[in-house]
């Protein structure tokens, strides 16, 4: 490895891409491309960085095998910035796999954590969990110790478990602050914010309230029966009933949570659960047959019982009664709550985090652009949308070992 090769790479993993830039901008040599290709994605041209990166991996010969993989490695964390979640996932394994028996220990943990960062998108989280169980990032670079705290934060707030979740993003702030890297400890920041923004609204007795992210931990561990409109479903000591398949019932739930203690008139029902302006008997009708299947549904937290206007929730412990909703309420509220991570998502991606088919995603992109609530850039394939005005930093992206060489 030359000098120049050499002092690219350093800049590269200080996280300075303009520095390194300044090396090798005008090389073309296999590992001068695939340094050129990590420096651009680091200064956002995710585009070109896929090109230099793809170009590099060809240039490199067959004894090279290192190289290619960590071309490899680095691809696949564009893909991962781009929101691209459809990218080969058995590629990164092959890469991740080949690091590890030539012992770049480093560059393969990096690709592990590409891969946990995927499956922590998509929702796939004991998949996760199962990749990092008894991985010891000590041996790591500080980078890569703020990214493996980084990933165990991200499963931890998912699982609504905010102690080990602070915990770890105070340990990544530690090792980004070590690792001397300005993009990663804005990176751990931005990841903090979720345990100090609004994370839902309480809806109590006809009172809101915003909840912090540890304020919603809290009112699930109680003994209240919470009807949770994030996940569509009615929680209760550990008992929980997914109504997420059944949006007229969990409707009907969520109308009569909020008019709890009183009743909720006939005509309340209809209009939220049926939209139905002018109801008829067989609006009626129907109404009671759904009340029997809601009141079968949560047989085991509380009765549902008649009164002379409408129906009445009688939990079956002596509990409150609370309703558990989004900060901000819309349609299409789950598809901007992935575009609030700041990057920029193909419809194809979104449709996968979302577990939706990409139709139905599309329809609600070209609602929210009508409404100025998202904006796309590029076209056909290469589409992706955003919220307006991007908040956040970028990603950053650390291949945090010199790619040349073998």
């Amino acid at each position: 490895m030359d000098s120049l090769i050499t002092a690219a790479a350093r800049a590269l993993a200080a996280g300075d891409a303009l520095g390194a830039l300044n090396f090798i901008a005008l090389r073309d040599d296999a590992p001068a491309l695939a340094l050129r290709g990590i420096a651009m994605a680091q200064l956002g041209d995710l585009a070109r960085a896929k090109l230099l990166l793809r170009r590099a991996a060809r240039a490199f010969g067959p004894k090279e095998a290192i190289a290619r993989a960590r071309c490899a490695v680095a691809e696949a964390e564009i893909a991962l910035v781009s929101r691209d979640l459809n990218w080969p996932v058995k590629a990164l394994e092959a890469a991740r796999t080949t690091l590890e028996m030539r012992g770049d220990r480093v560059n393969a943990a990096h690709g592990r954590y590409l891969a946990i960062r995927r499956l922590i998108l998509i929702g796939r989280l004991s998949e996760a969990e199962r990749l990092l169980a008894d991985f010891d990032p000590s041996p790591l670079p500080p980078a890569l110790r703020a990214a493996h705290e980084l990933v165990v934060a991200g499963i931890a707030l998912r699982h609504l478990k905010t102690k080990p979740a602070r915990a770890a993003l105070a340990r990544a702030e530690r090792a980004a602050r070590e690792a001397h890297i300005p993009p990663l400890l804005a990176e751990v920041e931005t990841a903090a914010l979720a345990l100090t923004t609004p994370a839902a609204r309480l809806i109590r007795r006809g009172e809101e309230k915003l909840l912090r992210l540890d304020e919603v931990e809290a009112l699930l561990a109680s003994q209240v029966i919470v009807v949770d409109a994030c996940r569509a479903v009615v929680r209760h000591a550990g008992t929980i009933v997914s109504l997420e398949s059944r949006p007229v019932l969990f409707s009907l739930a969520r109308t009569l949570a909020e008019a709890w203690p009183g009743d909720a008139s006939r005509e309340t029902l209809l209009a939220r659960a049926f939209r139905a302006r002018h109801a008829d008997e067989s609006h009626r009708a129907r109404l009671r047959v759904e009340i029997g299947r809601l009141r079968k549904a949560l047989h085991k937290i509380a009765d549902i019982g008649a009164t002379a206007d409408g129906f009445v929730l009688r939990p079956r412990p002596a509990r409150d009664i609370v309703v558990l909703a989004r900060p901000e309420e819309e349609e299409h509220a789950a598809v901007l709550a992935l575009l609030a991570d700041g990057e920029s998502w193909s419809s194809s991606a979104l449709a996968l985090a979302l577990g939706a088919s990409q139709r139905t995603v599309q329809r609600a992109l070209d609602e929210l652009a009508t409404g100025g609530k998202v904006q796309s850039i590029g076209r056909a394939r290469a589409r992706r949308w955003m919220t307006p005005p991007v908040p956040g930093f970028p990603t950053s992206l650390l291949l945090t070992a010199a790619l040349p060489g073998g």
